[in-house]
């Protein structure tokens, strides 16, 4: 009599990679595909930008993501509001709430890394200059078995708390979204749902809260960019 051994087991996930640069997806794929490979089989989707990731996730027909690779700054998907990974991750909870998301990006702001924390509060979260083919398995561990991952320069910033931390919401975000556009001031409101006198507030405190004297709307974008808050 013989009986089937749990090694013998595979366990099968599907995985999704996010990113604009097919080398790096291809990084993730060797590194995927060696991971395990007595008791795990891959099934990966590849989308490269936005608009690409959107239709594969809010497409019916595709089966729900295991993890979710998403680099954080790829080119935009405008029509539906999607500009970033940080985008998709939102459309991931909520299309498939039980993907685990690993978040790449090249960001090392610390404002940056707990704005993301807060608002997607992702199992993996990795600044891409921390990764090596060993780190990648090492996070990809952690995180299939569902335990926390942040790559050592992330870990790093949290652990510096007496840095000051800067907090702005979606509001916040549209409203300086706009400006790097080039919308004016008085042309706000017909985008984000708040009056005129409400945005002007928004700006002098964004202002305020980023230590900028200049009264123009290039230097607040300029420093809201530079600290991770606009991309």
């Amino acid at each position: 009599m013989t009986s089937e051994s749990t090694a013998d087991i595979t366990i099968k996930n599907n995985i999704l990679i996010v990113d604009d640069h097919p080398f790096i997806i291809q990084g993730y794929k060797n590194a995927i595909t060696r991971y395990n490979p007595n008791q795990y089989e891959f099934f990966i989707t590849e989308a490269k930008d936005c608009e690409s990731g959107y239709n594969i996730i809010t497409n019916p027909e595709t089966p729900p993501f295991d993890v979710a690779f998403l680099d954080i700054s790829m080119p935009s998907y405008d029509e539906k509001g999607i500009f970033s990974g940080e985008d998709l991750a939102i459309l991931l909870h909520q299309y498939m709430p039980n993907c685990k998301i690993i978040l790449l990006t090249m960001y090392t702001e610390l404002l940056k890394i707990r704005t993301i924390i807060d608002a997607i509060n992702p199992l993996g979260l990795v600044i891409k200059n921390d990764l090596t083919f060993d780190e990648l398995l090492f996070g990809f561990n952690k995180v299939i078995n569902n335990e926390i991952y942040y790559s050592q320069s992330i870990q790093k910033m949290l652990d510096q708390s007496e840095l000051e931390t800067i907090e702005i919401d979606l509001f916040d975000k549209q409203i300086l979204f706009h400006i790097s556009k080039g919308t004016k001031t008085k042309d706000i409101p017909q985008y984000v749902p708040i009056s005129l006198s409400a945005i002007e507030k928004r700006k002098m405190n964004l202002k305020k809260l980023l230590s900028i004297t200049d009264e123009t709307d290039i230097e607040l974008v300029r420093v809201a960019k530079n600290r991770g808050l606009l991309f």
